[in-house]
């Protein structure tokens, strides 16, 4: 049966900016539904279009720092509510009203914020309707898979009001789409419809607007259907390998390989494989 725990979130104003936001409006909150082994984390601010406030920032990283600690969830699903955006960016609404060191700290909790969600030891897969841009397209990055609607819009305009990707999206976008296409959309600012997305590498898979979280679930359930331990070996092994010399890329590789050997899983992977039946993984 699925569970369901509710964060408090607040308001506020995108990075869009032809959003109709035009005021405070009754807080909301960020939900975190679980089904059997999976997780889906909704941004549940669809008439700001999921902008990320100071307290959206907090409520992120309380659901990420959670979910760390989770072994009964295999993977993450992350959404944003509504069918405008997964996330248009920052509140920039909430930002204008802050002092200078208060803008540092909310830029610092959305850096935060993502940095726990890309640190999670499961694999997590970015569901995208509409705009996820600026901090919300620096979420979609920070996830491991990234299924967009035919309608989404992805991009970094940062540059455009003064400022650059300040939650590790300028480290994260050059080993997805290349150095080249990195530099492109850093230094323009421009917005990318999902079909040239998904040309570049940004994006795994373009599917309907009605059937993408759906989709992301199902591929979220295809990877909990391994072994899970393996399967965070797997992430961690990309992870720490990454820029390493090859000699000790392979060694790091190979210390979490032979991890495995000794799990009740590998026993019951290699069972299953002789009695020709479906493996029982229970995460040991």
């Amino acid at each position: 049966m699925a569970e369901s725990a509710q964060i408090v979130a607040a308001n506020g104003e995108s990075m869009d900016e032809n959003s109709e936001t035009s005021g405070p409006s009754p807080s909301v909150v960020v939900d975190v539904d679980e089904d059997r082994r999976l997780a889906t984390l909704t941004l549940n601010r669809p008439e700001s279009r999921n902008a990320i406030s100071r307290d959206l920032a907090a409520a992120l990283h309380h659901a990420c720092t959670d979910l760390a600690q989770r072994d009964d969830v295999w993977a993450v699903v992350v959404t944003g509510a509504g069918d405008r955006a997964f996330c248009a960016g920052a509140d920039l609404k909430e930002r204008r009203t802050l002092s200078a060191p208060d803008r540092a700290a909310h830029t610092r909790a959305i850096e935060t914020a993502v940095e726990a969600l890309a640190a999670l030891p499961m694999p997590t897969i970015a569901a995208i309707r509409g705009y996820a841009l600026a901090g919300g397209a620096e979420i979609a990055v920070a996830c491991d898979l990234r299924i967009v609607a035919t309608d989404a819009v992805l991009g970094f305009p940062e540059v455009r009001v003064g400022i650059f990707p300040g939650a590790g999206g300028v480290l994260r976008v050059p080993g997805i789409v290349g150095e080249g296409a990195a530099r492109d959309l850093l230094f323009t600012g421009r917005s990318l419809p999902a079909d040239e997305a998904l040309r570049i590498g940004l994006v795994d898979r373009i599917v309907a607007p009605e059937d993408v979280v759906n989709v992301a679930r199902e591929l979220a359930a295809s990877i909990a259907a391994n072994a899970p331990l393996a399967i965070r070996a797997v992430k961690r092994a990309l992870r720490e390998s990454r820029g390493l010399p090859l000699d000790e890329a392979r060694r790091t590789v190979n210390a979490l390989r032979a991890d495995l050997d000794a799990t009740q899983d590998y026993e019951e992977g290699l069972s299953a494989f002789a009695e020709r039946r479906s493996p029982r993984f229970t995460g040991r």
